[in-house]
């Protein structure tokens, strides 16, 4: 490990980011200092500006991806090398700040569980629909985290630094328990490999696998993501009846605003709203005129 990659794994660490957010921006500047062939503390704003036009123009990538990019070499620059840049040198890309989620059917979401590779993998599908976890969530669950005489899952250190709890469901304890007996993990519920091997937990990556591998198997021809599973468990929620505020407690959202998107996707709300046409008093179609007639000039 060289010594910036530790320096700025040490900053990172310290303000307690996620695994994946560390993998992302420590990915980000290996592949910056790839493209000009030279360490990364060796470059500056006109390599910054340079790059960013590569990715966006000459790779095509998505404005939402250009900005994780731009986000890592922000902190790169600023946090680990503490060196004083201008925001506009290097500024995030624009791109539409509004966009709906994919979600699943409850179908599609059944399908999936049944197309799980494992026993192991069967219980993180169901963890992460039954609870609305984010996957970096789910790998730092602890078995001491499932409570059945409380009925509830605890969340550790959620996004912001947040515990919550969730519900837990009795069909989902059933699949846990028998994933228990079958694994026997010690501290991490879900582990890499056996528990003899160190009891290490696992990583978010292979969640997405998991959700990946039984996409394929179930015969989907779009990709599924562990956080699909997230939206389609606040989306089911709301259609079965729950109310937003609790629906942003279960999911750990600091404000009511990042859950209304829900709204968005129910069909149950979508259903029962009135369109104003109905209201109007307008013809019947029958009586339309079915060509078209230009008014005489005077």
């Amino acid at each position: 490990m060289t010594r910036l990659r530790k320096v700025m794994l040490e900053e990172l660490q310290r303000r307690n980011f996620s695994q994946a957010t560390i993998r992302a921006y420590i990915g980000a500047v290996e592949r910056f200092a790839r493209y000009f062939h030279k360490p990364p503390d060796q470059l500056g704003p006109e390599h910054i500006r340079e790059y960013q036009a590569h990715l966006l123009h000459a790779r095509k990538l998505k404005a939402e991806t250009v900005v994780t990019q731009v986000a890592a070499l922000r902190f790169f620059f600023i946090r680990t090398l503490k060196r004083r840049f201008p925001p506009d040198s290097i500024p995030y890309p624009k791109y539409p700040a509004h966009h709906l989620p994919k979600v699943l059917s409850p179908e599609e979401v059944a399908q999936l569980i049944n197309a799980a590779r494992n026993l192991q993998a069967r219980a993180m599908l169901m963890l992460l629909y039954s609870t609305g976890v984010r996957r970096s969530e789910l790998v730092r669950l602890r078995v001491e985290d499932i409570d059945s005489k409380r009925m509830v899952v605890h969340i550790r250190q959620g996004k912001g630094g947040k515990d919550r709890d969730v519900p837990l469901c009795p069909r989902l304890l059933e699949t846990l328990r028998e994933y228990w007996r079958w694994k026997k993990p010690k501290t991490w519920l879900f582990v890499r490999g056996t528990p003899t091997r160190g009891d290490q937990p696992l990583t978010d990556r292979a969640v997405w696998y998991a959700c990946a591998e039984a996409a394929r198997h179930a015969g989907f021809k779009k990709p599924v993501s562990p956080h699909m599973l997230r939206h389609s468990f606040a989306t089911h929620l709301l259609e079965n009846g729950a109310d937003l505020p609790t629906i942003q407690i279960l999911m750990g959202h600091a404000d009511l605003e990042a859950t209304s998107i829900y709204l968005h996707l129910s069909r149950r709300h979508l259903e029962k709203t009135i369109n104003p046409l109905e209201h109007l008093s307008v013809s019947e179609v029958g009586e339309t005129n079915r060509f078209y007639h230009r008014p005489r000039q005077k």
